[in-house]
């Protein structure tokens, strides 16, 4: 009888076990992080936009609105010397005005005064009539001119003959034609050098070269424009080629049709006879 009462027991504990029901677990609520204020605290050197350099130039301090994003709405903005905040709506007790001058045509605001700064940053007249000095962004900027200005001069020195006569044909006119090829060379050069986005841009245009290849076939007479611009004919039989569209420039018109399957035939045509 005892072993029974044992096997009772057991068979208890086990249901017991059995029983126990794991509560879950709560997890505690996420505490975001508040933003970190980006704002570097620094001195900040503004000037006038353009050439002239006036001994005073005052901005506007009051009467601007900006928009804020976050809000959805315009919020009138204003300096003023005894608040924290450039916005109107957070601002406490009396507001005095302070004038922004522009001195010899810049501005200096130490890094202590970072209302005034952040002023500045949202003015509606930033860029337009003031902006700030930056010298990363300048850096940057005259890096990126300075590797266009050595990947045009690159590609002027590599340029074959016939279509640095097309790239500068569009800068120089009818006047490349009687360049030697020195000449040519030279003025290739001086051209990558001094507009290096417009040369990179001339160089990667296939139209160019079309374009200058039109050009030269009607200066060996082989086809010709007429009278009124609004086709081009054979010089021979004074048959006509092609129809120039309206508003379009007669030359980079025939230059986009010799893509076209009956300009590759005619194309071919004209390049067999300049030969």
């Amino acid at each position: 009888m005892a072993k029974k009462k044992e096997t009772t027991k057991v068979e208890e504990s086990v249901v017991e076990e059995t029983m126990v029901v794991e509560q879950p677990k709560v997890k505690a609520p996420e505490v975001k992080a508040k933003p970190k204020n980006t704002w570097e605290i620094k001195d900040r050197i503004y000037y006038l936009k353009g050439k002239k350099r006036p001994l005073s130039h005052s901005i506007r301090s009051a009467n601007l609105y900006w928009f804020d994003k976050e809000k959805g709405y315009e919020r009138e903005i204003k300096y003023c010397q005894n608040q924290n905040s450039t916005f109107v709506d957070e601002m406490k007790g009396d507001q005095r005005l302070e004038h922004i001058i522009f001195r010899s045509g810049s501005l200096f605001v130490p890094k202590e005064k970072v209302t005034l700064q952040k002023f500045l940053a949202i003015h509606p007249h930033r860029d337009q009539i003031f902006y700030e000095h930056k010298p990363v962004v300048i850096a940057e900027n005259q890096i990126e001119i300075l590797e266009m200005e050595a990947d045009a001069m690159v590609l002027a020195r590599q340029m074959d003959i016939d279509m640095a006569e097309a790239v500068m044909r569009v800068e120089s006119g009818s006047s490349v034609t009687k360049m030697s090829s020195k000449e040519l060379r030279r003025d290739l050069l001086l051209f990558a050098r001094d507009n290096p986005k417009l040369f990179l841009e001339l160089a990667k245009d296939d139209n160019v070269q079309l374009r200058n290849f039109g050009i030269k076939a009607s200066e060996a007479n082989i086809i010709r424009l007429s009278n009124d611009q609004r086709h081009f004919e054979w010089s021979t039989t004074g048959r006509k080629i092609m129809t120039v569209p309206f508003d379009e420039h007669p030359f980079s018109a025939l230059a986009a049709w010799f893509k076209t399957d009956e300009g590759m035939e005619i194309y071919s045509n004209i390049e067999k006879r300049m030969k």
